[in-house]
């Protein structure tokens, strides 16, 4: 029988984050198949009493906490203090995760002092011979691998955006408060304050309901025989804050600066998406000036609906890699969006 432990931490505001619920659908769903196993949500945070009512509907069968000032944010010492102090306290076998930035720094460290093992960036868990088993991408997500573990416990971190974010009504949540000693050495490490770019100047937006691509096309000679990268960028990045989009870029733009060519300054290898970049997880995606090849459309695999914009009907795009493709001059397909969500 697996005791099964969900780890969650609090945003500043008390609230949960996306990737919380995320990983709650999953551990429900784990219990739900799993014959004779249970869920325990182990909630961290300065304050999480709300964060305990918002899921105490989500069928589990104890919550515990560790709350005060000194686990407001995050830091390796504290957070991985609670982790453990939970983790002992359900006697847990299995314990799962969101894989975010804070929970990512500190589970290794408690799999080792709990004498566990861990996986991290896991898309799935589920039941296989009667054993849970985890679902993982390699060598940038073209390779799919099934594992199972005996060793326990066995700590998993769950990759956002690969689940359905957990709905449910709150109500009031009893909650199991532990104490965990902070003494003074725990909190050498100190938060002064965070940096974050300009609102308009964010073009990397994980949780953006659409992915706008930029290739190559847009810093090539356009049909008056000039090149417009200047108009591009304007066009781009006002696309960008009128939809709130995410920005992609495929390799060949992000490395045309390197050879003396017209580039958008905006892009970085961050930008990068496919083969050798990112994997983005966006209800939609919006190809322009791209050719849709392999090693770019790899990076696409986990969009939903797929659609692009290339002026030669023949792109790669057109043999089945999108599901709608506009033969069209990318400038004026966004001149014309852009005026019309000026007019909505």
């Amino acid at each position: 029988m697996e005791k099964i432990l969900l780890l969650l931490h609090t945003n500043e505001d008390g609230a949960l984050p996306k990737a919380a619920l995320e990983a709650v659908t999953a551990a429900k769903r784990l219990v739900e198949a799993l014959p004779g196993s249970s869920l325990t949500l182990g909630l961290v945070g300065s304050e999480i009493q709300e964060a305990a009512n918002a899921v105490a509907n989500c069928g589990a069968a104890r919550i515990l906490g560790v709350a005060g000032e000194a686990f407001a944010t995050a830091r390796y010492a504290t957070d991985a203090a609670a982790a453990e102090a939970i983790a002992r306290a359900a006697q847990a076998s299995l314990i799962m995760a969101p894989g975010t930035s804070r929970w990512s720094r500190v589970l290794a460290g408690v799999a080792q002092r709990l004498g566990g093992k861990v996986d991290t960036h896991v898309v799935s868990v589920a039941v296989e011979n009667g054993a849970p088993a985890i679902r993982r991408w390699y060598y940038r997500q073209r390779m799919e691998a099934l594992t199972s573990r005996t060793d326990r416990p066995w700590v998993i971190a769950l990759d956002a955006g690969a689940q359905p974010a957990w709905t449910g009504d709150s109500a009031p949540a009893s909650v199991e408060m532990l104490t965990v000693e902070t003494p003074e050495a725990m909190s050498r490490t100190t938060v002064t304050g965070f940096q974050a770019p300009e609102t308009g100047g964010q073009t990397i937006r994980p949780d953006a309901a659409l992915l706008f691509v930029a290739g190559a096309g847009w810093t090539k000679k356009q049909p008056d025989g000039d090149v417009h990268a200047s108009e591009a960028a304007d066009l781009i990045l006002g696309f960008l804050r009128q939809t709130k989009a995410s920005l992609g870029s495929t390799k060949s733009l992000v490395d045309l600066s390197g050879e003396g060519q017209a580039v958008l300054p905006f892009l970085t290898h961050l930008h990068q998406v496919g083969q050798t970049g990112a994997t983005p997880r966006h209800p939609k995606g919006l190809a322009t000036c791209c050719h849709g090849e392999e090693p770019h459309v790899v990076g696409w695999r986990f969009i939903n609906e797929r659609r692009a914009v290339n002026l030669d009907a023949n792109c790669g795009w057109a043999r089945g890699k999108a599901d709608v493709l506009y033969v069209a001059d990318a400038f004026e397909v966004i001149r014309a969006i852009r005026a019309l969500l000026n007019e909505g």
